[in-house]
């Protein structure tokens, strides 16, 4: 007997607010991760997104050894490299016109410079300088942050704000699979879905929440079911084939904007390097699975791709190789300079208005300070 069915128990009149709002079949994800790379339906990719995901690619690999390679220099205090999930990255930035939002977690910097951001900007938050780095309003770039999910709720907030002004805008949130777990996720999917904020939500599910695997983190099928549960779609896409992920995203970006709602993707990829510089990824990995996932390298994917259609010789590729060194090289120069950093700034762009806290905090830094001047004087 359902509680429904017991004696004296209250009936809604119709609709009954238990039964579901929607069917929740065309919510669902379909069984297998939708891919275009290696199968028939490449042969329709357009030949030029083609070019620019394998440039982007390129480029976002080099960008990844070379921030990884600042750590060890004492150049960044910590980098947490995107390396084997640079077909998320391109992708999500590339499917966004200039008047849309990108809400990135502290792993997308490469998202970020995809989007237009300076290469050493992206750094500044990792370097430990100054706040997020760079003008986030400029560049419609949410700060890059290290609490996970915070940003998801931000970025239900500005769409549905958009919406209601008449702005033509969708925001992309990008989160990993240990993000998920966060309550945050979870509030931003619930408000999007009722508010029918124009929202995509794209989760990098790279296997580990550092050394947590997704098994350990929930039972669900997949993480792109939890999307039913809240009355949006979900999709399940290989999270290494960059035409894929381009296209999914491109549609659910298309769907928010047309009015209809968010969207939740989980991208299938993997961390082929450990969680950051600080970590021991060999603690809770075993190197097979490692080298399985090289296999489906997502640079690999579309270089054959081009080779296979005759879409790009070795000249170019030894092109977009020379142009990601060329960035590298920049980076590094950039990063070799030590910044002049006013601690005092520390204070600005808190709050609208210094609360009384914040003024008495600036008040003790700068006694130390002064302190610390009349000190070296003498």
């Amino acid at each position: 007997m359902t509680v429904l069915e017991q004696p004296g128990a209250y009936r809604p009149t119709p609709p009954p607010a238990w039964r579901p709002r929607v069917d929740p079949a065309p919510l669902l994800p379909d069984p297998e991760p939708f891919r275009l790379l290696g199968t028939p339906a490449a042969a329709d990719i357009d030949p030029g997104l083609l070019t620019r995901l394998y440039q982007e690619l390129v480029r976002g690999r080099r960008y990844n050894t070379q921030a990884t390679a600042l750590t060890k220099q004492g150049r960044l205090a910590v980098y947490p490299s995107s390396t084997g999930q640079e077909a998320c990255q391109v992708a999500a930035a590339m499917v966004l016109q200039e008047r849309d939002w990108l809400f990135p977690s502290y792993r997308d910097t490469l998202a970020a410079v995809v989007r237009g951001l300076d290469p050493a900007q992206a750094l500044t938050l990792l370097r430990g300088d100054w706040h997020s780095g760079y003008d986030p309003r400029s560049h419609r770039i949410a700060p890059l942050s290290t609490p996970l999910a915070t940003q998801l709720p931000h970025a239900v907030g500005l769409a549905h704000a958009a919406r209601l002004k008449g702005d033509d805008v969708v925001a992309l949130a990008m989160v990993g699979d240990g993000g998920t777990s966060e309550g945050d996720f979870h509030e931003a999917l619930n408000f999007a879905a009722v508010w029918q904020a124009p929202v995509v939500f794209l989760v990098q599910n790279n296997g580990f929440a550092i050394s947590v695997p997704l098994a350990k983190q929930t039972a669900a099928p997949s993480l792109a079911h939890k999307a039913v549960g809240y009355g949006m779609p979900g999709r399940l896409v290989d999270g290494n084939d960059a035409a894929a992920v381009h296209q999914v995203l491109d549609e659910a970006v298309r769907r928010a904007r047309e009015g209809g709602g968010p969207t939740l993707v989980e991208a299938i990829t993997y961390r082929v390097d450990a969680h950051t510089n600080a970590d021991d990824a060999t603690r809770y990995r075993a190197e097979a699975e490692l080298e399985a996932w090289r296999a489906h390298d997502p640079v690999a994917l579309v270089e054959a791709e081009l080779k296979g259609r005759d879409l790009m010789d070795d000249e170019g590729m030894e092109a977009a190789r020379q142009a990601a060194e060329a960035m590298a090289a920049a980076l590094r120069e950039q990063m070799n300079d030590d910044p002049v950093l006013e601690p005092m700034e520390l204070f600005e762009h808190v709050y609208a208005e210094k609360t009384g806290q914040l003024r008495e905090q600036a008040a003790q830094l700068r006694a130390e300070l002064d302190a610390e001047s009349q000190e070296g004087e003498r």
